[in-house]
């Protein structure tokens, strides 16, 4: 069963890998200092900055497609851009011990493209990082599991931009509200 939203017709954004790669630098970057911050954290701060995009600015800042995985979203496109970067010398991916398994960790070299991104976008992902911050990867993961959106794909199926409008529960709604605020939206985040 596809997972589809019934009236307007879904929005189509295309993918920037010019700014999904740069975006990754900079959300690894910010995080070097966060011990939980590994692929799982990653993924959920690149799928709410998308997310969060979409509803706050009408558009998602990478377009990236992201799908359910048992972990919650992640972006379709990681792997191979990731291999890429690695290849290119522009990061690292260094393998951590991490409580009972290995945290794979990105590790910038090269510094971000800073004028790809607007301030709007910036405040939006430096809020979600913040948000997440001390939380470990579980923590994360468990959240991204009340998504809407996420619960109900089929695994390995494209979460829907539009499903960032449907309400969770109350209390991640509350937060969500909370973040909005913080960059500037103020009013009533409805998801």
């Amino acid at each position: 069963m596809a997972t589809k939203i019934v009236g307007k017709p879904a929005p189509a954004f295309d993918f920037n890998q010019e700014k999904f790669r740069n975006l990754i630098l900079y959300v690894a970057g910010r995080s070097k200092d966060d011990v939980f911050f590994g692929a799982v954290k990653l993924n959920k701060i690149l799928f709410y900055s998308d997310f969060y995009a979409y509803r706050k600015l009408g558009k998602p800042i990478t377009g990236a497609k992201y799908q359910k995985l048992g972990e919650g979203p992640a972006p379709k496109q990681m792997v191979p851009v990731r291999r890429t970067m690695a290849d290119s010398d522009q990061i690292d991916i260094e393998h951590r011990p991490y409580f009972s398994g290995v945290q794979q960790r990105i590790v910038p070299k090269t510094k971000p493209k800073m004028h790809l991104f607007s301030k709007d976008e910036l405040a939006i992902v430096d809020e979600v990082i913040k948000f997440f911050w001390s939380k470990t990867a579980r923590e994360v993961s468990d959240y991204s599991h009340r998504e809407p959106g996420w619960k109900a794909a089929q695994p390995r199926e494209v979460i829907p931009y539009e499903t960032a409008w449907l309400s969770g529960d109350s209390i991640e709604q509350e937060a969500e509200e909370q973040i909005l605020a913080k960059v500037g939206g103020g009013g009533q985040a409805a998801r």
